[in-house]
């Protein structure tokens, strides 16, 4: 009887340490490539991400969006061409230099409007070069090595009794289904940032209507200060992983394998909080509303 309960103990610890290392191999794959996944899409320009959508909404705003904000624009010159009029005591104390000023702020209205998406474009360039540049100096590794703490696991599993073994085991189970739960968030957290820049660049001409407008043109300004902190937000995002990869790097993994992970887990706990928060951040940074 007591070989019995002894090849069965056996068998279960070896079932155990299986699983163990599969939950352990793969919760660090899956935290690895989800932070290098968010790091590539951080990377990338509106152009690239996704070119089947880029053109859809190109083809939005040029051919929708675009002569609703021409008729807004006629509106908005109009109605400056009549407060410029009132301004001069109803034309009785005239002078020509506003009729040539109102026509040059039009003008530039005009190209502004029709020039709108290779403005917007031109700022997420801007911002995608900030971003290149900045991923080389601050991106480090976020690879954790964990092959020599795997060769001592078992040894280290054989010094534990059976109840250890499988509290030692529901901890890598919970480790793992949390490392499957958190790598989605952070992609989440990519793909919504990148959706939002093409919903805000789909209705640009719009605002950009009313930039050279003295009252409606704060709409133009706060748009324009919106595109910046999306811009400008990628770059946060990279410095976040950035302090991740730092963070990571300074993981013993040798020293206690359980107490790597935990840490690991926590620092992607950590890097998905401050992810979401680059949003607000960027947009309290730009004053954008």
């Amino acid at each position: 009887m007591e070989y019995v309960l002894g090849n069965l103990e056996k068998w279960f610890r070896d079932l155990l340490y299986g699983g163990i290392k599969m939950n352990l191999a793969s919760l660090f794959d899956a935290s690895n490539l989800s932070v290098l996944e968010a790091k590539v899409y951080v990377s990338t320009p509106p152009q690239s991400w996704n070119e089947n959508i880029y053109s859809m909404i190109y083809n939005i705003s040029q051919s929708v969006i675009l002569p609703i904000a021409g008729v807004i624009l006629a509106f908005v010159a109009t109605l400056e061409l009549i407060h410029l009029i009132m301004d001069k005591n109803n034309m009785h104390d005239i002078d020509t230099w506003i009729f040539f000023k109102w026509v040059l702020k039009t003008a530039a209205a005009v190209l502004i409007v029709t020039n709108t998406w290779t403005i917007v474009m031109g700022i997420f360039e801007v911002s995608q070069n900030v971003i290149n540049s900045a991923s080389g100096i601050l991106i480090g590794g976020t690879d954790l090595n964990i092959d020599s703490a795997m060769a001592n696991l078992e040894l280290m599993l054989d010094n534990m009794n059976l109840a250890e073994v499988f509290g030692f085991f529901a901890s890598c189970g919970f480790l793992r289904t949390l490392s499957m739960i958190l790598p989605t968030l952070i992609m989440i957290i990519a793909y919504a940032r990148m959706i939002e820049i093409y919903l805000v660049t789909s209705l640009a001409p719009i605002p950009m209507a009313t930039m050279t407008h003295q009252e409606w043109g704060q709409i133009g300004k706060n748009y324009l200060r919106s595109i910046l902190a999306l811009a400008f937000q990628g770059f946060l995002l990279m410095v976040c992983i950035a302090i991740y990869a730092v963070l990571v790097s300074n993981i013993a993994v040798e020293d206690d394998i359980i107490h790597a992970a935990w840490t690991c887990m926590g620092y992607l706990i950590l890097l998905c909080f401050t992810m979401f928060k680059t949003g607000s951040l960027s947009k309290s940074i730009f004053h954008a509303s």
